[in-house]
């Protein structure tokens, strides 16, 4: 997630100031070919080309609002995700008790319990985490060589490489007893799995009664939610924008700026002997600005493709684990995760 509060010029370069060589080269050609040959069927009329163009604005408006909706919907998520998760650490810390037991369990075994309870949890997190950062087919990372290349190439610099977090599985070691680990990693669903182990462990302190059926079935309901928020995130995960609205953008921001330099450099000829070149600086910016807009929709509508448009789920993992820790009683706490380059993930 970006939180400047700004893109700077050199942002804005490295994200798109590539394009402008081929764009600038070929209103220059077009531009070139008008005026030293002079063949009169290059002098298209600019009226159909601006009604191609406010087609593809409106079309590139829509897909633009459907990207930022996925995005906007993977954030509200994870914000329930924080909620659910900070209710669970509460609702364990109180539920689990002595109360309904006919022989008490000493302290340090009833914090043994909530510990586990809650440290499982956190793996979850993380688990969730690293399951929706793997690529997808429709995903920018899995495309043709040079699209994956600079996948990588801003991920590095603008996305989860900025955090050397590669340790998941060293993670859910710490978090997860040696048996319990080395036979949830194996599932093809590990965070699923784990919500299951949870449930799992509920039933068996309702059966030894350290909480009774009114907190058995309310412990189970916030298992619930997470399966929820899960399955939630996986549709956001799996499920891309619908390709005819993602591809054929392109196509039409591509005829777009195919046909823009012959129609501006026939209205620009009319202002006399040089006037015409006058239209390559103007048309460079108006396809300029429309490839700025189909780029904007492409990259945000994948919030979990590990780049910079990400939603940040390691800071927010990361947060509920301090939370939950907290509530723990512990003092040496992770830290929280910084934004670097303007990037926080």
């Amino acid at each position: 997630m970006f939180v400047q509060k700004n893109f700077s010029f050199t942002g804005v370069m490295r994200f798109s100031g590539g394009h402008l060589v081929w764009i600038t080269a070929w209103m220059t050609f077009v531009t070139s070919l008008h005026e030293f040959t002079h063949w009169a069927w290059l002098d298209v009329p600019w009226l159909p080309v601006s009604v191609i163009g406010t087609a593809v604005a409106f079309y590139i408006g829509f897909k633009n609002n459907q990207a930022y909706d996925r995005l906007w919907e993977a954030r509200k998520i994870w914000g329930a995700i924080v909620n659910s998760s900070r209710a669970w650490g509460s609702a364990i810390k109180g539920f689990v008790s002595n109360q309904f037991m006919t022989t008490d369990l000493d302290e340090e075994t009833l914090n043994s319990i909530k510990q586990k309870l809650i440290y499982r949890h956190i793996a979850w997190l993380y688990a969730l985490r690293s399951q929706l950062l793997i690529p997808t087919p429709w995903e920018h990372i899995s495309q043709g060589k040079h699209v994956a290349r600079t996948a990588k190439k801003r991920r590095k610099n603008f996305g989860v490489g900025l955090v050397n977090d590669h340790n998941t599985e060293k993670l859910l070691q710490k978090l997860l007893s040696e048996n319990e680990y080395e036979r949830l990693i194996n599932y093809k669903n590990t965070a699923t799995q784990i919500i299951d182990q949870q449930a799992q462990d509920l039933a068996h302190l309702r059966k030894i009664e350290a909480i009774d059926d009114f907190r058995h079935m309310e412990l189970q309901k916030i298992l619930y939610d997470f399966y929820v928020h899960q399955g939630k995130a996986e549709r956001i995960k799996k499920f891309p924008l619908p390709r005819q609205y993602g591809s054929m953008s392109v196509i039409f921001v591509g005829i777009f700026i195919f046909l823009l330099p012959f129609a501006m450099v026939t209205e620009f000829h009319q202002l006399g002997e040089m006037g015409a070149w006058l239209s390559i600086p103007f048309s460079t910016l108006i396809a300029w600005v429309y490839l700025i807009m189909e780029l904007v929709g492409d990259y945000s509508e994948n919030p979990f493709e590990g780049g910079g448009n990400d939603i940040p789920m390691l800071s927010l993992c990361r947060v509920i684990e301090i939370d939950l820790r907290e509530m723990l009683g512990e003092t040496e706490l992770p830290a929280n995760i910084e934004a670097k380059n303007g990037v926080l993930m």
